[in-house]
């Protein structure tokens, strides 16, 4: 799918009635932690954590840019230099970073410096956003140790990049996946993503997730 057709599609289906649903999780009684991943289409990418244990929150959003509180729009057209996010709260007594690491890597192709899967263009480029020492050396490690692996023949391209600043996508992004199943479930078909993950990394392929 060439990349205006598929972001034609995504706003055809954005266009269509949505209801406003902010993500977030409140009462939690646990300190958590936070880790931010570009992999593509944020609403994918929340629903890969999602069946995570440990996982207490995700909210889709927009990191890497030099635009105050982006909207949706103007990251897609381009210019502001934000990548589509997810924002991962997590509980580090049930999972750690290094596991949400090895969710992401399943989750995407690391191969690709153009954009993901149909949705092409700087917006849907992936990257790992650190927020201090212990997590840049974790994913350092990660990116090193698959690198190292030979699994694969080309390059891991996701850049690991110092978090500045997260701003949340608009409320109808949040949970998309769960709110309208059926339209997300026509996406994913469409753009091709699954096959292309299953391709890569066969039986490790979307951990968590039913396939």
């Amino acid at each position: 799918m060439h990349a205006h057709l598929a972001r034609a599609a995504r706003m055809a289906l954005l266009a269509l009635p949505l209801a406003l649903v902010a993500g977030g999780a409140a009462g939690q009684d646990t300190e958590t932690e936070t880790a931010v991943f570009a992999g593509g289409c944020f609403w994918c990418v929340e629903a890969a954590f999602d069946p995570i244990d440990g996982v207490v929150d995700h909210t889709a959003g927009f990191a890497g840019g030099h635009v105050e509180n982006p909207s949706y729009d103007e990251v897609t057209g381009g210019g502001t230099g934000h990548k589509e996010v997810v924002r991962v709260t997590y509980d580090p007594e049930t999972v750690t970073y290094e596991r949400l690491l090895y969710v992401f890597w399943r989750n995407v192709d690391p191969l690709d410096d153009g954009g993901q899967f149909c949705d092409r263009g700087p917006s849907y480029e992936t990257a790992i956003f650190v927020d201090g020492p212990d997590q840049r050396a974790a994913a350092e490690a990660s990116k090193r140790a698959l690198a190292e692996s030979g699994r694969f023949d080309q390059p891991i391209v996701t850049p690991i990049t110092d978090l500045d600043q997260f701003y949340p996508a608009e409320a109808y992004h949040q949970d998309y996946f769960q709110e309208k199943p059926f339209r997300y479930k026509f996406y994913t078909q469409g753009c091709g993503r699954y096959e292309r993950l299953d391709a890569l990394w066969g039986e490790e392929a979307r951990p968590g997730q039913d396939k």
